[in-house]
């Protein structure tokens, strides 16, 4: 007999659940932490640029061409494109939950080459970018001017130069990016009348700019072949690209009749400035740059977190002293996904605690209650080392079913200790014999428990669509986790019953005897019941047809969705102004939307954008998006301090305070980068 092998040898079926408890240790060191499965489609985002160029234009030269070409690319689910007015263009492209989205890059690039030569050619001189489009934001890092003192220009190229790059080598990151077009650039401001006087127009102007803002190979100097020999030969370094407005001031136009040369400056003002100012950034009312951290797949967003704010804090301390500029992290993913693992876990301590008292209250004696508090941690801490093999990760999902599967594990255990008791009592035979006999008859049973359980949860990983890979881990979690349950009631489990139990008669006093008395009467009342019903065949059926009744009838009337809405102690904001407004009325608005998102008693910061819409994901000038966050749950016990609460305040004082904007506060979506916002 199988058993019998691990009861004689109880060192060896200990070594074993060892082993798998250990591999399970190690496993939850090396899994990644996340609220959800990855449950996002890949996305692939191509942009173009079109200075210049109207939405409508950049509509129907630019994104026609690549989305007719694009369309029908392997493995695409669909594709949406946006046109805004400052010029640019982004085409996103969805893919199936699975693909590689490496090959999907590849495959768009492909497409996107071929409808290169029917587009304009200003688009193709700025040149068609193809990347993989991340949509777990992990965190936004707002770099800000305490004092208002530093303008956004000059912080968002101090974070170009020397923040984006250090983040984006950091384990876990995918990419970080200044979420802003406030890049250093030259710009001339021509003066038309005097232009004209001239005799020149602005295509005279763009020619001499980009004929002598050029970089050019010079030559060499003693290069062969040469009439005679030479003990040298030197490279010519010429002055190439200009680097400042007084450089490109002295650009010359054309020489006049009287030998004097007409330079940019006499035609133009040309200054050092941001290439565009459709865009404002803010944080709690002070000039800001966010910059976006996205996490790669399969990276741990709770570490990679953690490994951003330390080397913040490192960078920090080398921000220039005469730079007014600090920063904060305005929006964090990562604050609620430790607080719900955190719950979850507290849940299944606590499942656990309540497990081993109950049968502790059942068995009544310590020794036999100890072998399930053995046994169990072994099923459920070694289901972590299925989990590692099998590619999940630690998160709601697998964690729920590690709680739901507590019962069913304890139920191995309690099904050979409940038998080894019964043969000792009604047989009298000692612990081994009793324990060899009781697995004689309970090997069968516990192998059925497992294949039954295993047929309810292991097809439900084969389901379809979106709910099949939600579900998927956290079925094949219990699955494991039973299967390591059955393997333990086989092998650990009997032997320590012959090493434990002990035999022991039913308690005539005390607690557990007023208990047993009690428990009795109940079984009795609920025999009685149960022989009533089976007498009365069609009041049962009547009942029981009531209680479907109702419980269809409360099917209806509950509302239903994927996934509850949570308080995830942030919110998103979007304003949206008259279609012609411009990025200063914006800003204005911005300024009044600050003022009633602070003043709310639930909010820690906020970050606001002028000119950024939230929900198209492209710049406009009559947009206004803003991430809040809010104080901490243990912050917010108070009436009216929730998430839905604050939505509800912020929404009633911005339509009196702000009339001239629709604005609308809403919590994240629940799975982040499965909705128009992210």
């Amino acid at each position: 007999m199988f058993s019998k092998f691990f009861i004689n040898r109880p060192i060896f079926s200990t070594v074993i659940s060892l082993l798998i408890l250990l591999a399970g240790i190690v496993s939850i060191t090396m899994l990644p932490i996340e609220q959800y499965p990855d449950l996002t489609p890949p996305t692939i985002a191509v942009t173009a640029s079109y200075p210049g160029a109207s939405p409508e234009v950049i509509a129907n030269t630019v994104a026609a061409p690549l989305e007719q070409q694009v369309n029908g690319v392997e493995d695409m689910l669909y594709m949406n494109s946006t046109s805004s007015s400052n010029g640019d263009m982004t085409l996103t492209v969805s893919f199936k939950v699975g693909t590689d989205p490496d090959q999907a890059m590849i495959n768009v690039n492909n497409r996107v080459q071929g409808a290169t030569a029917t587009l304009p050619e200003d688009v193709r001189r700025y040149g068609i970018e193809v990347n993989k489009k991340s949509s777990s934001i992990l965190q936004l890092i707002a770099l800000y001017s305490p004092g208002g003192q530093t303008d956004t220009t000059t912080i968002g190229n101090y974070a170009l130069l020397n923040i984006v790059d250090d983040l984006k080598r950091l384990e876990g990151v995918g990419d970080a990016q200044v979420m802003t077009s406030n890049d250093y650039s030259i710009r001339i401001w021509i003066k038309p009348d005097v232009l004209s006087q001239r005799g020149l127009s602005v295509s005279d102007l763009v020619g001499a700019v980009q004929a002598q803002n050029a970089q050019r190979a010079a030559g060499k100097i003693g290069q062969p072949p040469l009439p005679v020999s030479v003990d040298r030969m030197y490279s010519i370094i010429a002055p190439g690209r200009l680097a400042t407005p007084e450089e490109f001031e002295n650009i010359i136009l054309r020489a006049n009749a009287d030998g004097t040369s007409l330079l940019l400056k006499d035609v133009a003002r040309v200054e050092l400035g941001s290439q565009t100012y459709e865009f404002n950034g803010s944080y709690n009312g002070k000039p800001a740059v966010p910059i976006g951290v996205y996490l790669s797949p399969g990276a741990n967003a709770v570490a990679t977190a953690k490994a951003v704010d330390a080397h913040m804090k490192t960078l920090a301390e080398n921000f220039p002293a005469d730079l007014d500029m600090d920063y904060k992290v305005a929006y964090d993913t990562t604050l609620f996904v430790s607080a719900s693992i955190e719950e979850v876990i507290h849940t299944l301590v606590e499942a656990m605690i309540l497990v081993f008292l109950v049968v502790y209250l059942f068995l009544k004696d310590w020794r036999a209650t100890l072998i399930p508090c053995l046994a169990v941690p072994v099923s459920i801490v070694g289901a972590f080392a299925g989990m590692l093999l099998l590619g999940f990760s630690i998160n709601t999902l697998t964690l729920f079913g590690l709680v739901l599967a507590i019962g069913m594990v304890v139920d191995d255990a309690i099904v050979v200790i409940e038998n080894v008791e019964r043969i000792m009592h009604d047989e009298g035979l000692g612990v081994k014999e009793a324990t060899i006999k009781a697995m004689e008859e309970v090997s069968g049973p516990v192998v059925a428990i497992v294949l039954v359980l295993c047929s309810v949860f292991v097809p439900v990983a084969f389901m379809g669509g979106l709910t099949g890979v939600m579900y998927q881990q956290f079925a094949i979690t219990i699955a494991v986790s039973v299967v390591i349950s059955g393997l333990v009631a086989l092998t650990l489990t009997p032997a320590l019953c012959a090493l434990l139990l002990k035999k022991q008669d039913h308690p005539t006093k005390g607690f557990f005897y007023q208990f047993d008395q009690f428990f009795e009467k109940f079984t009795g009342k609920y025999t009685g019941w149960v022989s009533f019903f089976i007498r009365r065949v069609p009041v049962s059926a009547v009942i029981i047809a009531l209680i479907f009744a109702g419980a269809l009838g409360l099917f209806k009337v509950v509302p239903g969705s994927l996934l509850p809405e949570e308080d995830q102690g942030m919110l998103m904001v979007v304003a949206q102004l008259d279609p012609s407004a411009s990025l200063s009325s914006s800003t204005a608005v911005g300024d009044q939307l600050e003022k009633i998102l602070l003043s709310q008693p639930a909010v820690s910061q906020e970050l606001t954008f002028s000119g950024f819409d939230l929900l198209s994901g492209t710049q406009k000038s009559n947009s206004i998006s803003s991430f809040v966050a809010l104080k901490p749950w243990k912050d917010r016990k108070a009436k009216g301090m929730s998430s839905t609460d604050v939505v509800a305040k912020i929404y009633g004082e911005a339509l009196f305070k702000i009339p001239a904007a629709l604005v609308m506060p809403f919590n994240p979506p629940p799975i982040m980068g499965m909705s128009t916002t992210g």
